[in-house]
This record gives C-alpha cells, structure tokens and sequence, in this order.
C-alpha cells in the first residue's frame, strides 16, 4: 500500500490497529442495540456458524470486549506486527495474521462440539497475534521478549510455552475469559505456516537476519516488550581482489535494494536473477 503523491508506504499493522479501534467506538458509541447487533453478527460462535455466518471468522477479529482488552491486543499487534511486516513484507503479514485468526477460530468452535463452555460468542485479535509470535519465535529465535515487560526470555522459548499454556488451559476449565483454544489455533498456524513456507523456499526462513549478519556484531537483536499469556551489473561472482566489490558496497548495492523490495511485497516477488544475489550472498555467510 502506498501513497501515489508522497510514495509513502503504509503499515498494515497500523491499518488494522485503527480498524479494530474504529469498530469499538462504533460498537461503544451506538447503544445496546448496536452492542447486541455487533455481537450477534460479527463475534464467531458456534451458533453463528450453525446459522451461515462464516464471515464471523473474520469479524471477530477487529472486535474487542472492552477497552482493557483492545489495549493489550493493540500493543502486542505493534509490537510484532511491525517486526513481522519487515520480515515477512506486508502481503504475505496480512495473509499469516488473518489466516492464524481463522485458524483459532476454527479450532475454538471445534472445542465447543466437544464443550459447550468454548461455544462462544468470542471476540478479539489475540489468535492472529499469536501466530504473529509464533512466526517471530522462528525467524528471530534468539530475541528476547519481554513477558509482562519483566521477564525476559529467548523467542524460541515462547512458542513452547505459549502452547503449553494453551493447552492447560483447555484441558483444565478456568473462567478467565480468555479464548485458550483460539490462542493454541493461531500459534499452531502461524507455526505450520513459517515451516510450509521455509521447506518450499528455503530462503523465506534467512533473509531477515541477513543485513545483521553480513554486518557484523555491530547489529543488535531485536527486543521485544508485550504482555500477554536493482543492483546494476552483479554476475553471480565476486571480482578479484583490487576491483572487487567490497562487502559493505555488495550489500549496499545488491542486496539491501532485495530486503527492501521482499519488505514491501514479499519474497515471492523476487526474479530468478534476485535470488541468485541472495543465494551467493548465503552461501558467502555460511562461509565465513
């Protein structure tokens, strides 16, 4: 998405955080009725499913309980959504977010075949955020996320847990209000979803360390804070030493120009010639 005048690119993450606030104030600002409508209509339950309304599987996710709920959901969703876009570029962000929203809402009604007590109806954007987590937890397994903004702890860590919890929570009934088998269907997911993706295009799971790793120490790992449970002439060799391309100028000129484009549309939008840049400059890494 870009602005055509200013060239500006706009975040999806941004767009759906000031959707889901945009649908709570209308849903706060409309009366019992409207209240009673939204919920009828647009939060998924078991219910609403059994009447045809399968776009609730889409609608619950930009709506909240209250305003405490759309608070944390929002500063998990900026928080990852914003790592994530630049990992992943914003199409394929928005396809692992909504899908990992689907996919815990699937996997919520499923439960209320089983229990009533998962019947619904359930509102809120925390499935599709886990798979967000899920998906991080990946990519960037050795980030430090801060849990409660307290406890740190290694991504590849949270994903587990996050299950584990997930989990327990299912199998022993709690009345916290909180949609466990939605968070344990989008983790799961946005899980499946990264794997799928990185065993057909082995690229999809490396190229967004690359830029830090060909730079040296100097680059930080990302820290996360949240609460919640064209080059112009490359040829596929480097010249000899004396006309050779420096490391830095190589990444300035030829693969910095590849982040930004898998960035902004993702990495199935790279050409043939693309990715053999990324693949020398791999196999360059692996090398050192």
């Amino acid at each position: 998405m870009q602005d055509e005048e200013s060239g500006r690119s706009w975040s999806p993450t941004i767009v759906i955080l000031v959707i889901n606030v945009l649908v709570f104030l209308l849903e706060a600002s409309g009366g019992t009725r409207a209240h009673q409508l939204f919920r009828e209509y647009g939060a998924v339950s078991l219910e609403g499913i059994k009447h045809g309304y399968v776009w609730q599987l889409l609608t619950y996710q930009f709506m909240h309980g209250g305003l405490m709920h759309l608070l944390l959901n929002s500063i998990g969703l900026f928080l990852f959504g914003r790592h994530m876009e630049m990992m992943l570029g914003r199409n394929t962000f928005v396809k692992l977010y909504l899908l990992s929203g689907v996919a815990g809402g699937v996997l919520q009604l499923l439960l209320a075949l089983i229990a009533p007590r998962f019947a619904g109806p359930m509102v809120g954007a925390s499935a599709g955020i886990c798979g967000l987590v899920a998906a991080f937890s990946l990519l960037s397994p050795d980030s430090t996320i801060y849990i409660s903004f307290i406890i740190p702890l290694r991504a590849k860590y949270v994903l587990p847990l996050t299950i584990i919890i997930s989990v327990v929570f299912i199998v022993m009934p709690s009345n916290d209000g909180v949609a466990h088998g939605a968070h344990l269907g989008g983790t799961l997911f946005g899980y499946a979803y990264l794997r799928w993706s990185m065993m057909f295009d082995p690229l999809f799971g490396w190229f967004a360390s690359l830029r830090e790793r060909m730079r040296g120490p100097r680059a930080s790992r990302p820290i996360i804070k949240v609460r919640f449970p064209k080059g112009s002439s490359w040829q596929g060799e480097e010249p000899e030493a004396g006309g050779r391309i420096a490391a830095v100028d190589f990444i300035t000129k030829e693969v910095d120009p590849i982040l930004e484009k898998i960035s902004a549309h993702g990495i199935q939008s790279l050409t043939d010639r693309e990715r053999k840049i990324l693949e020398a400059a791999k196999s360059r890494m692996e090398k050192r």
